[in-house]
């Protein structure tokens, strides 16, 4: 088994915190799409600026979205991004899990 690091048990108890968590989820999420769209870019060759320009918007734009702590992506922009480099998007909804404790308590 591996030995927890310093880390791994502060993470632990930070996450016993509902909003930590919930924010701690949402930060992944900014950060997976931002992973997704610089090893695309980089996979087709493209720089921020070639890319934005095949967009038709600025390199800032394009950093914006490769950076994980960004949170305004629009649909629009990510469809024409993901036409550029050849993917789709994908956006799914979920309905959130209710709590086997209580049925009242989303995510308890």
């Amino acid at each position: 088994m591996k030995r927890q690091t310093n880390f791994d048990i502060y993470l632990e108890e930070q996450l016993k915190d509902k909003d930590f968590a919930v924010r701690f989820k949402k930060a992944g999420e900014a950060w997976d799409v931002a992973l997704q769209l610089a090893a695309l870019r980089k996979e087709a060759g493209l720089s921020q600026k070639e890319l934005a320009q095949r967009v038709g918007t600025s390199q800032q734009q394009i950093s914006r979205l490769e950076s994980p702590s960004y949170e305004g992506h629009s649909l629009s922009t990510l469809r024409r991004v993901a036409e550029v480099l050849g993917a789709t998007l994908h956006v799914e909804i979920q309905r959130k899990k209710i709590s086997e404790t209580s049925p009242f308590c989303i995510e308890c």
